[in-house]
């Protein structure tokens, strides 16, 4: 016996059980039996399917939904006496009608619309495939530009760590320039204290040192 799944829903997955409920609406069955044939072929409960079914993928087929239900009811009333047939909306009933030949060639419309409508929803599907390999794309890109972001921001740190460095050197630098400077300057200073001028005999002055 196949273990059933519990994994997630695919696209084609959830088509496959569109066109089950579908198929049995218009040909009057229940939606139970819908999801317990869908389940025999996905090996999934009829319990998933129904819960699939009434979350999600109901909420895509509306107009499917009453498309079929459309056709159950042109059936039933072919399957009636030919000369008359009563119609029943909302638990009431009205007079007595003629089956013509239209509703006959109205059903096969009915159906050819409803392959239309699989048609262009297969289409969509198809489209928004290409849009999810569009959006991983996108994602990868998006990764790709993380992954540059934390390498360009683990280099700004780096280099301001070797920027906040070379300005401790600078400082230093120039705090050892001012000292050797002020040393010059009191050297020169105290040189110009011992340097002593006194005139010679022909009147020139003359330096002398002490």
């Amino acid at each position: 016996m196949p273990t059933n799944r519990q994994d997630a829903w695919s696209e084609d997955e959830d088509l496959l059980l569109a066109e089950v409920v579908l198929r049995h609406i218009r040909e009057g069955g229940t939606q139970l039996q819908a999801f317990e044939e869908v389940g025999k072929q996905l090996s999934r409960t009829a319990a998933a399917c129904g819960f699939r079914w009434n979350s999600y993928v109901r909420k895509q087929y509306k107009s499917g939904i009453e498309l079929a239900k459309k056709q159950r009811k042109e059936q039933r009333n072919q399957s009636k006496a030919p000369a008359e047939i009563e119609v029943e909306e909302a638990g009431q009933y009205s007079e007595p009608v003629t089956v013509s030949s239209d509703q006959s060639e109205q059903q096969v419309v009915s159906f050819e619309e409803l392959v239309g409508y699989l048609k262009d929803l297969y289409q969509r599907i198809e489209e928004s495939k290409g849009q999810q390999n569009e959006v991983k794309e996108y994602e990868n890109k998006i990764k790709e530009l993380e992954r540059k972001v934390y390498y360009l921001a683990s280099e700004n740190e780096k280099l301001s760590k070797e920027l906040k460095t070379v300005e401790q050197d600078y400082k230093a630098l120039i705090e050892i320039m001012e000292r050797a400077r002020k040393m010059v300057v009191l050297q020169d200073e105290d040189r110009q204290q011992k340097v002593k001028f006194q005139m010679d005999k022909n009147g020139n002055l003359e330096r002398i040192e002490k």
